[in-house]
């Protein structure tokens, strides 16, 4: 899949975050989503958010956490509790800041990501400056017709 991308900007953490995430992020930026980013990819993965803290944060989409992978360049969780969303399993938006920023970060265009949600999946990553290249393993999920 092919997107714009999202780079993210520094902001400033609300106050809530870190109650709500119950760990303390090194950096947070902004984009359409707020990004906190973790010293390692275990905080990630033992993460357990207070998602009635987190639909308290105003104005803010979702919040996708993220750190540097030990098998891959990087590893993530989406939360959007505020839209009805706790948890995302995979969520290709989020990659949209993601990959600006670890492309960056790391000084790679092509890079390997991992979502460490429940069901979790591998995202194969490609940064191009304004856009970004999505892509990974699917599973059918449903399948219809449309009659017009």
């Amino acid at each position: 899949m092919d997107f714009p991308s999202r780079k993210p900007e520094p902001a400033v953490a609300p106050p809530l975050l870190s109650q709500a995430l119950g760990e303390t992020p090194l950096e947070v930026l902004s984009s359409r989503d707020l990004m906190a980013v973790f010293k390692d990819e275990e905080t990630i993965k033992e993460m357990k958010p207070d998602f009635e803290k987190l639909k308290q944060l105003k104005d803010i989409f979702g919040v996708i956490v993220t750190a540097r992978g030990r098998k891959y360049d990087f590893v993530s969780r989406y939360f959007a509790p505020g839209i009805g969303v706790p948890e995302d399993p995979v969520t290709g938006s989020a990659h949209c800041t993601l990959i600006p920023y670890w492309a960056e970060k790391l000084g790679k265009e092509h890079l390997r990501a991992y979502q460490l949600s429940k069901r979790g999946g591998e995202i194969f990553c490609r940064y191009h400056g304004e856009r970004v290249q999505i892509s990974g393993q699917a599973a059918l999920y449903a399948k219809g017709e449309i009659c017009l």
